[in-house]
């Protein structure tokens, strides 16, 4: 007799031409483990397939970091679970590694993307809060003998329309790392004055521009233009470098989105005095002879994690720290170009 099953067939997304363009049209990219091959081929290229991540630096973070069988551990930014994996992997089976991220939709998937590769809560226990609540989860778990923290945003986000992360593809303008809490970017606009607003840009991101941007949207505004969306911001953008000679200001325009919506994202975010707090707490979290790295990728980040370390080792608190900053490797640039701006600095208690 043959077996009926009640699982309903879903036809893939459509698209025009031979391949997808559209974030939610990539569907074999979005599914990493059913189709590999698309996969890698899109690595092999030097790109990062759609809804997935790659982890930046894993050798130079094992070699520093050397786990142990047996040992407790924390990552606290598991995101896709690229670093998390490689760890879970040094454990032998042996030991526990907490997991700590605020974003609820891209935790949830891989928590359970883990757990299918023999990760389950016996060896890795997922935690959703932010990391700046360090003191808490060391207290309930730890100490912990190693520490991860990679400081940047998950190519999930970035590249996921809904989350308006990239001025590349329209979506809503949001930039929350927890789409459940706290203000859209869009709505964090509205509040400021441009005097903030430059002041924002400068600050977070070094903008040039800071001003004429500033100007642009605060003149937008007072039109009733909306700014609600990715590309609505990016046109006013547009319009601030206007002034700019013609054959450099593509360029300009590029690289001033880029700083406008890091800016915009660590202001919604709160990432830095985030991390301050995650940096103050973090030598208590760390058992004696503990390791911790961090990944940075921007210069606001990395001021603040060499001035901490640095400042806690004069003190006394750890025993060694990084002098210098380790970058990854040219061929790892080359595979993927994300990993460019990556900044590796640690510290031993």
């Amino acid at each position: 007799m043959m077996e009926t099953t009640n699982s309903v067939h879903r036809r893939r997304p459509r698209y025009k031409g031979t391949h997808p363009t559209k974030f939610n049209e990539k569907y074999k990219e979005l599914n990493p483990e059913k189709y590999a091959e698309t996969a890698k081929h899109v690595m092999e290229k030097g790109g990062t397939p759609a809804g997935m991540h790659i982890p930046i630096c894993v050798k130079e973070i094992l070699e520093f970091l050397q786990i142990r069988p047996g040992q407790v551990g924390l990552d606290a930014t598991l995101g896709y679970g690229g670093h998390t994996l490689e760890m879970l992997k040094c454990l032998n089976g042996q030991g526990h590694i907490y997991a700590l991220d605020v974003d609820p939709i891209e935790s949830v998937k891989t928590e359970e993307r883990l757990a299918r590769q023999g990760y389950g809560p016996e060896i890795l226990t997922v935690i959703h809060t932010n990391f700046a609540n360090l003191d808490q989860v060391a207290e309930k778990h730890g100490p912990f003998q190693f520490i991860l923290a990679d400081l940047g945003v998950s190519s999930m986000q970035i590249d996921n329309p809904e989350r308006g992360f990239s001025y590349k593809y329209d979506g809503p303008l949001d930039l929350r790392l927890n789409p459940e809490k706290g203000v859209t970017a869009a709505a964090r606009l509205r509040e400021l004055e441009e005097e903030e607003l430059a002041g924002m840009l400068m600050e977070n991101a070094d903008e040039p521009y800071a001003e004429e941007i500033a100007r642009a949207v605060t003149e937008a505004f007072r039109r009733g233009e909306a700014i609600e969306t990715t590309l609505q911001l990016r046109r006013v953008i547009e319009r601030a470098l206007e002034f700019l000679p013609q054959g450099e200001r593509k360029m300009a325009v590029k690289k001033s989105c880029q700083r406008t919506f890091q800016a915009l994202r660590i202001d919604v975010n709160s990432e830095f005095e985030v991390l301050y707090s995650f940096l103050e707490k973090l030598p208590d979290a760390l058992a004696d002879g503990g390791r911790a790295a961090i990944l940075t990728f921007h210069s606001g980040e990395d001021r603040l994690v060499k001035k901490s370390f640095r400042d806690l080792h004069r003190a006394g608190v750890y025993r060694e720290v990084s002098t210098e900053v380790i970058r990854p490797s040219a061929e790892e640039c080359a595979r993927n170009s994300r990993a460019k701006s990556t900044k590796m600095r640690w510290a031993v208690k």
